[in-house]
């Protein structure tokens, strides 16, 4: 596997030599919980050679198929898993990009492409939203525990708020203390 694969996230297909065609179902800090069509769900090291991501154009009728059980499935899976909506940019920003300027005029500025600015702080919010999640279901975490350290996410999506204006859709946007009900 390619070292920028060490991040993938829930959802993505993989083939597997051994086991075969599945779907990351769970990330770990250097594993991930795969669910493969034929050995149900493994835990399989970020940095398994045998682990190859499965690109859309190469996706066997094998790996396509949408039964009943499948839909519920993933069903399931986005709403416990993390699994998340596209997400689209606002479409003054498409193909735009963020510039970076140190003060020191005579040192280097760094380019990035908004979407790819855009996708990271997506991916945080999801992130967040999983943790909120797992924060929600702990077994041993006491409620005021719980109550606490959701006031600290919530505190975190106040922070985030700046970056609502990239967003095209309003509903998507970071809220925080100030916009809860």
């Amino acid at each position: 596997m390619e070292p920028d694969q060490l991040t993938l996230g829930i959802g993505t297909r993989l083939q597997h030599t051994h086991y075969g065609p599945g779907v990351i179902v769970g990330v770990r800090y250097a594993t991930y919980l795969i669910s493969f069509i034929h050995q149900g769900i493994k835990e399989v090291d970020k940095t398994d050679t045998n682990l190859d991501e499965i690109i859309p154009e190469n996706v066997t009728a094998e790996v396509e198929t949408s039964s009943d059980i499948e839909r519920s499935l993933l069903k399931i899976l986005r709403l416990w898993g993390g699994i998340t909506e596209p997400v689209p940019l606002g479409d003054r920003w498409q193909k735009g990009m963020m510039i970076l300027q140190p003060a020191d005029k005579t040192l280097k500025g760094k380019e990035v492409p908004i979407e790819d600015f855009f996708h990271k702080i997506v991916m945080l919010r999801d992130r967040l939203r999983v943790m909120e999640q797992q924060i929600n279901a702990h077994k041993i975490l006491s409620d005021e525990d719980k109550v606490n350290l959701q006031q600290y996410i919530t505190r975190i999506y106040g922070t985030l708020t700046t970056f609502n204006v990239l967003f095209r859709n309003k509903e998507q946007w970071f809220v925080g203390e100030k916009g809860k009900e």
